[in-house]
């Protein structure tokens, strides 16, 4: 076994270990800290793949419930598709990679992640990171690492390197950063309204106090690392890239002169397909690739030529917002959000406790999340002739972002004791659609009468170099994320920042042009949050007559069990009766939900009663439950059931059968409890028959 220890400022010391599992992938490591332990293998394919001008690269990462000692929940007890947090993981780390293989690379790279302990302490994410970074970097891939993951939180006031679970609770701010080891990588993550210059110093505190895990990596691959088998670039066929630039470039500026996404798309796929037609079947790929290549820097010429872009704005520019407040009916809330040909149709649903996600995590087991949001990307967004299918890891990751932009301004189960999905269904895009879905998220729930406090707004933000040269992009469009060298979400509020996430083609980024990106998209940001504020000032006082009556009471803890009964049986048979939805939740609170006012009055009457304790003195209408020669029993309360006895009756009838059935109703007083807790009762009589009635 080869092992490396790090001690550093990050909580327990970091192990990486190799040379011992999987050794029949092209490399292995292990990664420790306290004791989280996660595997991450890498294979690659024997020859490249034919006709493939992208990166093939797979990131699967995998957590499994032995790891923290558990078996999992539901009725199939083994672990099936990927969860969305495994996915969302899996995301991260593929995002922190693959700007670092060679252009052109197109050797199938396939990269494993599995949790083999999960301690209580330390999350796998960012160990996965610094693992993926190890294993490559030890392999025979080309790869233009190391890079390191860890994550920086800020919890009551200090600055912490991989926080605990139980510290990132209590987080401002809570941030995945990649760095290599002269630049950030790439950024996930969010907070509560942190301000730039609090999210920037964070960021460089990363880069810096990362250094020890690259130097770890850069000795075990020093001392163990295979050595890099060699990839020719075709950016180094120089004789075909003057071929194609004398066949392709004068047709490429025509097209880069077209605004509209769809017609700009289809002419410079026509001019691809007609060179393509000149080459033969095996320079294609390279063809292909170089056109590419080509296109990115014509744009960039063009853009630093004439500073406009594409479609013709300034760099500063945001599209035209156009924004729609409930334009249908039957959701709880909605709202239509446009900017530019990027289009984001929201709704807001409400729904009772039992609405809740059930989610089971490695660090927390099974939680019930309140608020939902869920993104969706049909391909007629684009204009693609595709079927509609499940959603993919991008829209999981999309929507996890938008999610957390809003979430931090969720209220309280206490305030508003509804669990809330939000559906973002893109009809138009070209560019920035996760930003859009925050602000036409934020709208619709709005109208939905959710009291959020303020307005979330999201902008992405770009960056396009050119030697020395920069220039900051404002509200990205689709051809400026895939040909540019940043792409860089920001969403919050007029006091600060919610959520972000950064990628980054190029490398040392310099702190002052992404400190400049920050305050553009402050600009840009707080220009959207006015125009949302002039559509829906705040949130409705009056909530969807479409929407369930939801009301959340307490009652003493120690009597919960009343209201459920034996096997549910009680709480069951209530929630028949009065056509109510009732949620038994911790602390003696329960939530009721009805689809009127006047059910959810009856229930809660209901559930009072089961709860409440007979009293001496007091006058109840009770319902007779049996019938005996001798006096009748009568339920005077829920479970509650005493005898008024014939004795005790102001003119009691010879034959109590005759006279009275089971299921009337009479008034009694309560005379005493004898010792077993049972009423004794009598019939109401002179002006007692005027005493409150309960």
């Amino acid at each position: 076994m080869v092992r490396k220890e790090v001690i550093w400022e990050g909580g327990a010391p970091l192990i990486l270990e190799t040379g011992v599992y999987a050794k029949l992938a092209e490399s292995a490591v292990v990664v420790r800290q306290g004791e989280t332990a996660v595997l991450v293998c890498v294979c690659v394919s024997d020859k490249p793949l034919e006709n493939v001008d992208f990166l093939p690269l797979s990131v699967d990462y995998r957590e499994q419930s032995s790891a923290w000692g558990k078996i999992p929940g539901g009725f199939i007890k083994r672990e099936g598709k990927p969860s969305d947090r495994e996915v969302l993981v899996s995301r991260v780390i593929d995002r922190s990679l693959r700007p670092l293989f060679p252009e052109g690379f197109n050797f199938e790279v396939v990269l494993t992640a599995l949790t083999l302990s999960a301690d209580d302490k330390y999350d796998p994410d960012v160990l996965a990171i610094l693992g993926a970074s190890a294993s490559l970097s030890l392999s025979s891939i080309p790869f233009d690492g190391p890079i390191a993951g860890l994550r920086v939180a800020k919890v009551d006031g200090k600055v912490i390197l991989n926080p605990t679970y139980e510290e990132r609770q209590r987080a401002e701010y809570d941030l995945i950063v990649a760095v290599s080891k002269d630049s950030i990588v790439m950024v996930e993550g969010g907070g509560k309204e942190i301000t730039e210059e609090e999210l920037l110093k964070a960021l460089y505190l990363a880069l810096e106090k990362a250094q020890p895990l690259i130097k770890a990596q850069e000795e075990l691959v020093q001392n163990w690392g295979k050595a890099k088998n060699p990839f020719p670039s075709p950016l180094e066929d120089i004789e075909l890239r003057k071929r194609l630039e004398g066949m392709a470039k004068d047709k490429i500026l025509r097209a880069l002169e077209i605004a509209d996404k769809i017609e700009r798309r289809a002419l410079l796929n026509q001019i691809l397909e007609e060179i393509l037609g000149v080459f033969t079947e095996d320079q294609k790929y390279r063809v292909s690739f170089l056109y590419k290549n080509l296109l990115q820097r014509l744009m960039k010429e063009k853009l630093f030529d004439t500073g406009r872009r594409v479609d013709g704005r300034g760099p500063e520019d945001i599209r035209p917002i156009s924004i729609e407040v409930h334009p249908f009916e039957r959701p709880h809330g909605s709202a239509i959000f446009t900017r530019g040909q990027t289009q984001v149709f929201a709704t807001v649903t409400l729904g009772s406790s039992e609405s809740a996600q059930l989610v089971e995590t490695i660090f927390e087991g099974e939680t019930f999340k309140r608020f939902m949001l869920h993104y969706n990307f049909p391909p007629f967004c684009t204009g693609d002739a595709k079927p509609w299918g499940p959603p993919r890891r991008r829209e999981i990751g999309h929507g996890a972002l938008a999610e957390r932009a809003l979430e931090p301004l969720i209220p309280p189960e206490d305030v508003f004791p509804y669990i809330v999905r939000v559906v973002a269904n893109v009809l138009e895009s070209n560019g920035s659609s996760s930003m859009a879905t925050v602000c036409a998220s934020s709208l619709a729930l709005f109208d939905a009468g959710v009291p959020l406090p303020k307005h979330v707004a999201g902008i992405a933000m770009g960056l396009v170099t050119l030697g020395d040269k920069y220039i900051i992009l404002t509200d990205i469009l689709g051809d400026e994320d895939q040909l540019g060298d940043m792409d860089f979400k920001v969403a919050g509020t007029k006091e600060g920042i919610t959520s972000v996430q950064m990628d980054i083609k190029i490398k040392g980024l310099k702190k002052e042009i992404l400190a400049e990106a920050l305050e553009r998209a402050k600009s840009a940001r707080l220009a959207i949050l006015e125009k949302m504020y002039e559509a829906i000032k705040e949130p409705r006082a009056e909530l969807s007559p479409y929407a369930p009556k939801i009301e959340i009471i307490t009652v003493p803890e120690d009597k919960a069990y009343l209201i459920i009964g034996p096997g549910g049986k009680t709480v069951k048979e209530l929630k028949e009766r009065t056509g109510t939805s009732i949620w038994v939740l911790e602390g003696g609170r329960v939530s009721i939900s009805a689809s009127s006012k006047e059910a959810l009055e009856w229930a809660k009457r209901e559930i009072l009663a089961l709860i409440a304790q007979v009293e001496v003195g007091n006058i109840y209408e009770g319902r007779i439950t049996r019938i005996e020669p001798y006096g009748l029993f009568v339920e005077v309360l829920p479970g509650k059931i005493g005898l008024l006895h014939v004795s005790k009756m102001e003119s009691p009838p010879k034959d109590l059968r005759a006279t009275y059935k089971v299921g009337d109703r009479i008034q009694v007083k309560v005379l005493e409890i004898d010792e077993q807790g049972r009423p004794k009762l009598t019939t109401i009589m002179g002006e007692q028959a005027s005493g409150p009635l309960l």
